[in-house]
């Protein structure tokens, strides 16, 4: 089996409807390795599920992951905005650290770029005391939209814990060059897989629809995402977000789709 495909993840984003527990459940049934858990709210109403830690909730989740044999590796979505207060999130890393996750996601949507960085660094220095990373994921909507927007300021943070995660969508959709991937790649610590059609959104408002319902499987949209993978190479963690946009869809069918197309992707010719 392809070394990829062993150490897979799924985004909550995915089946955001289904709670932790049921969640990890079906990715591990699909034959996931990984996933990760959407336990902050990276918008106003946005599905989240908060845990705490110590509670006979997460433990009862820690149980079901060690009997699935799943891992949860990453935790989900901090938005850092000029209200952004980094005391805030103790709760959600203390959750992260109890379940043994290694990467906390974050976007950058602060105009002011000295703030943004230093909130950025107070963040990486609070999650390296829960054996966390952070990873700035770009968007188009958001003041840090672009992939070397993102990795700028990683670099600028020089926090051993800080990295870059690369959306396929958002890397693509937003000018993202593979030559420039390359150039960055040893910042670059997850990558998220999935596939759009036609052209690119020039309103936020299109992006937004896009990122949120407008996501194909990977391999079945018109992104490079073979040229993608060569250029990361097999040490970068991946794992898929494609949202379920289909009202009359299923999380089950959604989720066991994902990983055919994936592995579909994945596999050689003729290995198949």
């Amino acid at each position: 089996m392809n070394i990829m495909i062993r150490k897979l993840g799924l985004a909550h984003f995915s089946a955001i409807s289904l709670p932790p527990t049921e969640f990890v459940t079906l990715a591990a049934e699909a034959g996931f390795a990984r996933v990760g858990l959407r336990l902050c709210a990276p918008f106003t109403g946005a599905p989240h599920y908060p845990l705490r830690a110590g509670s006979a909730e997460i433990r009862d989740l820690s149980r079901k992951c060690a009997d699935l044999g799943i891992e949860v590796y990453d935790i989900e979505a901090v938005v850092i905005d000029a209200t952004f207060d980094a005391g805030a999130l103790v709760r959600a890393l203390e959750a992260a650290a109890e379940l043994g996750a290694k990467r906390l996601s974050v976007a950058g949507d602060d105009e002011n770029g000295r703030r943004l960085a230093d909130n950025v660094s107070s963040l990486c220095e609070m999650a390296s005391k829960f054996g966390l990373s952070v990873d700035m994921e770009n968007m188009g909507w958001r003041t840090i939209a672009t992939y070397e927007q993102a990795d700028a300021l990683v670099a600028a943070t020089a926090a051993k814990n800080a990295g870059v995660l690369v959306d396929a969508l958002h890397f693509f959709r937003n000018g993202g060059k593979l030559e420039q991937l390359r150039a960055g790649i040893a910042r670059v610590q997850s990558v998220q897989l999935c596939d759009v059609r036609g052209l690119a959104p020039t309103t936020a408002e299109g992006m937004v629809a896009e990122a949120r319902s407008g996501r194909y499987a990977p391999g079945e949209g018109e992104l490079p995402l073979q040229e993608l993978l060569a250029a990361i190479g097999d040490t970068v963690f991946v794992s898929i977000e494609v949202p379920l946009a289909d009202p009359a869809g299923t999380p089950h069918d959604h989720v066991h789709h994902l990983m055919t197309a994936t592995r579909r992707l994945l596999t050689p010719a003729g290995q198949g």
